[in-house]
């Protein structure tokens, strides 16, 4: 075998280790705690989410999604960067609930940055307030989903070019369609 060959296949093991066990770790960026407490919950032996391999880890060097938690404040978003930036590649970030999609209740205020978004990438929002267990663990598993995508396409940079395409104008899909 080649050196080309063990490389590939320390790849694709870690690639598989990823997708079959996601470390997760959780940032609170200061809200009612209400997500949090549905996060907990979500880790204890009712929800049983070490049957998917997800595992709360405390370090961002350690973890491979990034849960986001609360409205993002102006005093918290360089921590959130530091955190984003300490985590390996790839790299996925959920924002979970109201208040961390797009501020919640707190939408505004002088101290309350607009989204997540405005700090770092979000590949996957989970709505309500607080979202139920059920709804974390399905956020997780449509983050594994888009990192699978993201691994057949070469890496996050096919979204984001997707993402940045131009809207094709009314006249021209008319003209297109005759």
């Amino acid at each position: 075998m080649t050196v080309g060959t063990h490389m590939s296949l320390s790849r694709r093991l870690a690639t598989w280790a990823r997708l079959k066990s996601p470390w997760i770790t959780i940032f609170n960026s200061g809200a009612c705690n209400a997500c949090d407490i549905e996060i907990i919950a979500t880790l204890t032996p009712r929800f049983d989410v070490e049957r998917f391999g997800i595992l709360a880890k405390g370090s961002p060097r350690h973890a491979d999604i990034l849960i986001v938690t609360g409205p993002v404040t102006r005093k918290q978003a360089p921590r959130l960067r530091r955190i984003y930036e300490q985590m390996p590649e790839p790299k996925y970030v959920i924002a979970m609930g109201a208040c961390g999609g797009r501020g919640g209740v707190f939408q505004g205020l002088y101290h309350v940055m607009n989204a997540v978004d405005d700090v770092v990438p979000v590949d996957v929002y989970v709505a309500g307030c607080p979202p139920r267990p059920d709804e974390i663990i399905n956020a997780v598993v449509e983050t594994l989903r888009v990192a699978k995508e993201d691994l057949e396409h070469g890496g996050k940079e096919w979204r984001m070019k997707k993402q940045a395409a131009p809207p094709v104008p009314a006249e021209k899909k008319a003209e297109a369609g005759t």
